[in-house]
């Protein structure tokens, strides 16, 4: 299935995207695409429902494609070839940082450029949704505990995360530096989450073209270690890393401005579209 949410900011709708490319309201039977819903139970739930019996919803604003994430959890230098791109190794475990929940939005909602901004980038990353509660779960097992994946767009300021003191999370959470969506495509649907397209284009021009097959630590093993030390929870998004192809890693480096537009997608799990402006 394909889940997503549809409204204004803020009056979002709970919907399912059909066979015929068709938004079919779930209002009516899950109060909106987080906590329960996404279980295994809720999952199963929405998919006894016939799609052709929902009301169909006018197409409109799509809003995160999950709702009430507790923790947005990334991982960093999770590319072979992104490392190596950034003169980076790559890590003995998994990297892992945080990024504000309030930096969420939809796929398709203005980004905006942080005051004081001088290298905010691009990454298109691998979104994974936590379906069931995961504590010290095995890697083998890890997959069980996935709702499903989504395009997450893994917005960075390059210098407020590298460059300023502290920790990467600065550089990371600035307000809209977190696009996810379109939908929540649930497991079912992608066969191997480790052999996916992935694509990223500035004002129309190629930037990353990669897959997820070059992931250093897949996604099974992503899950079962992040379990060893904190419990994920139903609605919990773990973005997984970007292939090569970022703004910081050119010679020279490029930027995103004011004005510029990116696009970016996942085989099977659709595509965003953003407008970067400058929050003044």
């Amino acid at each position: 299935m394909k889940l997503m949410r549809v409204g204004e900011a803020g009056n979002e709708k709970p919907a399912l995207l059909d066979a015929d490319g068709k938004i079919r309201d779930l209002s009516g039977h899950v109060a909106d695409i987080g906590g329960e819903a996404i279980t295994p139970a809720g999952l199963a739930k929405i998919a006894a429902i016939d799609p052709k019996s929902l009301p169909e919803l006018a197409p409109g604003r799509i809003g995160a494609c999950v709702v009430g994430t507790g923790k947005f959890i990334c991982i960093g230098l999770n590319f072979s070839d992104h490392a190596a791109e950034t003169g980076a190794t790559v890590p003995p475990e998994p990297v892992i940082f945080m990024k504000a929940t309030s930096a969420i939005v939809g796929p398709n909602d203005t980004v905006q450029i942080p005051r004081g901004s001088e290298k905010t980038d691009w990454e298109v990353e691998l979104g994974v949704v936590i379906g069931k509660t995961a504590k010290y779960v095995r890697e083998a097992e890890a997959l069980d505990y996935v709702a499903g994946y989504c395009v997450s767009h893994d917005v960075s300021e390059r210098a407020f995360q590298t460059e300023r003191a502290g920790q990467w999370t600065k550089g990371k959470s600035c307000d809209t530096f977190g696009p996810i969506g379109p939908w929540l495509v649930t497991k079912d649907e992608i066969a191997d989450p480790q052999n996916l397209g992935m694509w990223l284009k500035v004002n129309g021009q190629t930037m990353q073209n990669g897959s997820s097959k070059t992931m250093v630590y897949g996604v099974a093993h992503i899950v079962s270690y992040l379990s060893q030390f904190m419990s994920l929870h139903p609605g919990d998004v773990i973005s997984t890393g970007t292939p090569p192809g970022v703004g910081m890693g050119m010679k020279p480096p490029q930027y995103l401005k004011d004005g510029d537009v990116v696009e970016l997608g996942i085989e099977g799990l659709g595509t965003q579209k953003q407008s970067f402006v400058a929050d003044r």
